[in-house]
């Protein structure tokens, strides 16, 4: 008896330390968090029911059971072989970035049960019937060279068959294009002509615009030349007009005044008589020198 009661002492602290390791794992299986960038299904007996954003959430322990799906920017990738408009072979290496919608990450849950099955079902094969669909209605200069075109679009359709989906297409990429060997020298070279022939074509159109410039500048200075002499000759002309009317102005003023005439030689008179005087027809010359 008394063996009994020591017993049921003993085992009282083991079932009480079993009873709170339990309330403690029913808390705990009671509490979840969902990680930043995703957002959390919850499924009650493996239905989805809710989704729930990123946090600290509670469950039904047993009974809910939560997955999460991705709601950043993902990026899928695919490497196909094609042919180029002149039936050429080509490898490509496309890539896409994509978001699901957050709002309707429920539905996407329920209609394809996870990201993985909704690329492999619907993502995927679109993006590669949509890569393939423009690959061929391009040369291979036209792939190398304008590879936006045929990137912009690649998105176009991608976003046409997407639409009905609840994910967004954010932007597509070639990462990569192989084409033979052969015809990348090719490329290369018909590249390396056409620059050369755009530098002898800059250089030509330098050396043209230099020579206009000299002759610019020659008939500048030419027309320079020409209207400083034509401005000394209507210079001279001028001077010569004014001298011309002056002295026929003083003509015309001694003319008409004789007087005018004899004042003048008065006030040039140097003060001196004459040396000699000629004589009129009886008179001899005298030499108005001798005393």
């Amino acid at each position: 008896m008394k063996q009994a009661v020591e017993m049921k002492k003993f085992n009282l602290p083991i079932k009480k330390a079993a009873a709170g390791i339990a309330v403690a794992f029913v808390l705990f299986s009671s509490v979840y968090t969902v990680n930043e960038g995703h957002i959390g299904i919850v499924k009650r007996f493996s239905e989805a029911k809710t989704q729930v954003s990123p946090g600290l959430h509670f469950k039904v322990p047993f009974i809910d059971s939560v997955e999460e799906i991705e709601v950043r920017t993902r990026k899928n990738e695919e490497k196909m072989a094609s042919s180029t408009k002149e039936q050429m072979p080509v490898t490509v290496v496309v890539s896409v970035n994509w978001t699901v919608d957050k709002s309707a990450a429920l539905d996407l849950f329920r209609q394809y049960g996870g990201l993985p099955q909704f690329e492999a079902r619907i993502l995927d094969p679109r993006f590669r019937s949509a890569t393939k669909d423009v690959i061929p209605k391009y040369d291979a200069e036209q792939l190398i060279q304008d590879r936006a075109s045929a990137i912009q679009a690649i998105e176009s359709n991608l976003i046409e068959e997407m639409a009905a989906f609840p994910v967004s297409v954010d932007n597509i990429q070639i990462e990569n294009i192989a084409l033979p060997q052969k015809y990348l020298t090719s490329i290369e070279t018909k590249q390396t002509e056409k620059n050369l022939a755009a530098a002898e074509k800059h250089k030509l159109a330098r050396q043209n615009l230099e020579a206009q410039r000299a002759v610019n500048t020659a008939k500048a200075e030419a027309d320079g030349i020409e209207l400083i002499a034509i401005a000394e000759a209507k210079a001279i002309k001028l001077k010569g007009f004014a001298e011309a009317e002056a002295i026929n102005a003083k003509a015309k003023a001694l003319g008409d005044n004789p007087l005018i005439i004899k004042l003048t030689e008065a006030q040039n008179w140097d003060g001196k008589l004459p040396a000699t005087m000629l004589g009129g027809e009886n008179m001899p010359i005298l030499d108005m020198r001798a005393k």
